[in-house]
């Protein structure tokens, strides 16, 4: 499984419990396309939200999101974890 970032621009303020929800949405998909949606962070008052994945592929990363509620990143970066 490689490991992806994929960053959200929402084009203004997010609430927290907004973001939390499109998350827990992910969850209740990811299994059908062999993803593990892992940790996401939010920037509140510039509308970015980041979140990181395992996938086999950044598009079943991206059919996760785009099934679970819609909010399809603006960009998706394979990504290597470092200490």
């Amino acid at each position: 499984m490689a490991l992806f970032m994929d960053v959200h621009t929402m084009g203004g303020p997010v609430g927290l419990t907004d973001v939390e929800q499109a998350h827990a949405a992910d969850l209740r998909t990811q299994q059908r396309y062999g993803v593990s949606y892992l940790r996401y962070w939010v920037d509140q008052e510039q509308g970015k939200i980041f979140c990181l994945v395992e996938a086999p592929d950044a598009d079943a990363a991206v059919s996760v999101h785009q099934e679970a509620h819609g909010l399809v990143a603006d960009a998706i970066f394979a990504v290597a974890e470092g200490s």
